[in-house]
């Protein structure tokens, strides 16, 4: 957790490498493969899906780097839906939100402890701030896992 005048640019770099490019390069190639198949139709067209986020929506102030990124990604995801289109080949990103995951319990502590609350108060202002169902999602919501 930084704010973002401490974020290096070799962080930023690292981050949109993995999280932009990374994207970008996996949209192309599943696109190139999928047009020279041929077989994508208006009944059944080529899709691909990207990994966004609830900050491709909303930044959260104290992950400026990754939240750019998001934003990048959800943009390059419209990007290349409108291109794509005319292959009959879809393009969409999901944005979970507060996942309950070994990153969100990183992110409580980091942010608890440079606003000085306890440890399990900032996922839980996140969660009543920015979602529906008033919890913290598990992995499952996301992609069931078997």
């Amino acid at each position: 957790m930084a704010g973002i005048l401490d974020v290096t640019e070799e962080e930023f770099h690292r981050m949109f490498s993995i999280n932009v490019f990374g994207v970008h390069n996996c949209f192309g190639e599943a696109a190139k493969q999928l047009i020279s198949q041929g077989n994508c139709r208006p009944d059944s067209p080529g899709k691909l899906l990207a990994a966004a986020s609830i900050v491709a929506f909303k930044p959260f102030v104290w992950l400026p780097h990754y939240s750019a990124s998001k934003w990048a990604v959800r943009g390059l995801t419209q990007v290349y839906a409108m291109d794509l289109a005319e292959h009959n080949i879809t393009v969409n990103a999901y944005a979970p939100g507060i996942v309950g995951t070994a990153m969100w319990d990183l992110i409580d502590a980091g942010v608890a402890e440079r606003k000085g609350m306890k440890k399990g108060e900032v996922i839980k202002k996140m969660v009543h701030d920015t979602t529906a169902l008033g919890r913290v999602s598990v992995p499952e919501d996301v992609a069931k896992c078997e």
